[in-house]
């Protein structure tokens, strides 16, 4: 319990030094990777690698949250386009 635990403080404290970013792209990868890690900590720890498990869970929840906001600010900046 306290493996997860320590996993969780750690995805929480990543997320706090990433939320600070400008864009939204920014926000979503540091949210995807605390969501991620969590859940990963989570399904690790049935399997007894909480660690392993947050690691790779917080590396694959950036990834998707990197991808929603780039989508996200792509879609914005062609909805911001002056129409001819």
């Amino acid at each position: 319990m306290t493996t997860i635990r320590h996993s969780l403080l750690v995805a929480v404290v990543a997320g706090m030094l990433f939320s600070g970013c400008a864009t939204d792209t920014g926000r979503k990868t540091a949210v995807g990777a605390g969501i991620g890690a969590a859940v990963g900590a989570i399904i690790g720890n049935q399997s007894g690698e909480a660690k392993k498990g947050a690691l790779l869970g917080a590396g694959v929840g950036g990834l998707i949250g990197a991808g929603v906001g780039k989508a996200k600010e792509a879609k914005e900046k062609e909805a911001a386009k002056p129409k001819e």
